[in-house]
């Protein structure tokens, strides 16, 4: 039963997902690093039933114009805890006035490769969330999976470009599970 219970719970954490592109929303960084988005960021996730989640963003300076961006998580639900930390890099980009962060990251592919046999390839990945900060609150609201039924693209230009037109248009193209607002916090010491 614990069993059971514990695959519904990854099962449910898995089916929203935020879009994965293959290319960013700018081809490479150019902007500069803003200091008002580094330091550590406390939210909580509530999805509306009993299940809650705990997540940080530790957001440093890596280069220039380059975030290292360090993804805590802990899903609780009923007894069940689910640690999850998660190492990114990552840059911003605008698109008119709104700030958006291209989230770099990498997957795991694993397919069959004759008998018995699989092949595990490693895949570059990118998230694209719209940043807004306001005093000690940051926003994030992450692009879904579903915003556009393309998923490969030919290039940033190409993607910038739907994003900006749906936008434009009014769509609602974030995933409201995977959009959350974080407090800055003191650095635990533990970290």
């Amino acid at each position: 039963m614990n069993k059971l219970f514990f695959l519904l719970i990854i099962s449910f954490a898995l089916c929203a997902c935020p879009f994965e592109s293959n290319v960013p929303l700018e081809a490479k960084p150019v902007e500069a690093v803003d200091s008002s988005l580094l330091g550590y960021w406390y939210g909580i996730v509530k999805d509306g039933s009993d299940f809650f989640g705990i997540e940080a963003l530790d957001i440093s300076r890596q280069s220039d114009s380059v975030y290292s961006i360090i993804r805590y998580g802990k899903g609780i639900k009923d007894d069940f805890i689910l640690p999850d930390t998660s190492y990114f890099s990552g840059y911003t980009s605008y698109i008119g006035q709104q700030r958006y962060m291209n989230v770099e990251g990498y997957i795991l592919l694993v397919s069959p490769s004759g008998k018995k046999k699989t092949e595990v390839k490693k895949q570059k990945v990118y998230y694209l969330s719209a940043l807004d900060i306001k005093n000690d609150t940051l926003r994030v609201r992450t692009i879904t999976e579903d915003f556009s039924k393309k998923k490969n693209f030919n290039s940033a230009t190409e993607l910038k470009e739907l994003v900006e037109k749906l936008t434009t248009e009014g769509k609602n193209i974030y995933d409201e599970q995977y959009s959350l607002y974080y407090r800055r916090i003191p650095r635990p010491k533990s970290h």
